[in-house]
């Protein structure tokens, strides 16, 4: 039922976890695993070669293309469900997949359902989550499932070959390496009326940020691109809202939220080292 990607580069460490503590703790609803090898010098390829899990597919790509290769994992895959999982996603509990495809299932209006992260202060995502942003979160319940609503990461996340194929698969991003291609699904799926959430009861350890694995150079150009957009929004939100009577008018018509101090990019900074 289900076809599980998972891209990597340059960190076979975390990748052994990932494969020793989660891909082998999946259930027979797993039938397809690609892992894209995006041209690590580390020893990932030699790791990957002595796999020997019929399921799995390895791509040894000549070039780092990085998150663009969700869209051409996805096209070697033949199952009605897809999971994408990050090569830092460490530990999860034994047939979790199937647990994630119950919960999609029956939840016809999620297009995009991840995993809930264990919480870790040293991991990046967590921590926003957590403990920086907890309050942009919401519980809910909807038949019989409890959910999280809120900004939802694609880190163990499964959507639909059919919603998939609805809005044209993955993105590519011309030109870069890493690049935020959840959000942009998930902006294509919010389009036809559908919603990411995270299955609460379910967590999975995400071991993202440099605490880890030092940041590629393509992440952090991209994260401190990101930043530098992030501060600019955000002092000309203050700017405005020193205006006579702006504050009043952007309630009414509802231009964009009003400025927030918390207001932080996710995963744009790093949480204290334990």
């Amino acid at each position: 039922m289900i076809s599980l990607v998972v891209l990597t580069h340059n960190r076979v460490e975390l990748l052994r976890k990932c494969v020793e503590r989660v891909l082998a703790r999946t259930s027979d609803a797993t039938r397809e695993i690609v892992i894209w090898n995006n041209a690590s010098t580390d020893g990932t390829a030699a790791y990957l070669a002595s796999l020997d899990d019929p399921r799995i597919t390895v791509v040894d790509h000549e070039a780092n293309i990085g998150q663009n290769a969700y869209a051409h994992a996805f096209a070697l895959t033949t199952q009605p469900y897809l999971l994408e999982l990050d090569d830092d996603v460490t530990d999860a509990p034994d047939h979790w997949d199937a647990t994630m495809l119950d919960a999609f299932e029956r939840l016809p209006g999620i297009g995009f359902l991840a995993a809930n992260l264990v919480d870790d202060p040293n991991d990046v995502a967590s921590y926003v989550m957590h403990h920086h942003r907890p309050h942009e979160y919401t519980r809910v319940e909807e038949n019989g499932i409890v959910l999280l609503k809120g900004p939802v990461g694609g880190g163990c996340a499964l959507t639909s070959r059919e919603l998939h194929d609805r809005v044209g698969g993955f993105q590519q991003a011309k030109g870069q390496v890493f690049w935020l291609e959840d959000q942009a699904y998930i902006s294509d799926i919010n389009r036809l009326g559908f919603e990411a959430a995270f299955l609460e009861g379910l967590r999975v350890h995400h071991t993202g940020g440099p605490y880890y694995a030092p940041y590629s150079p393509e992440k952090e150009r991209y994260w401190r691109a990101l930043r530098a957009s992030v501060k600019r929004k955000l002092l000309v939100k203050r700017a405005l809202y020193r205006l006579p009577f702006f504050a009043r008018a952007n309630r009414r018509y509802r231009w964009f939220q009003p400025p927030d101090p918390r207001e932080l990019v996710h995963r744009s900074f790093d949480p204290p080292a334990a």
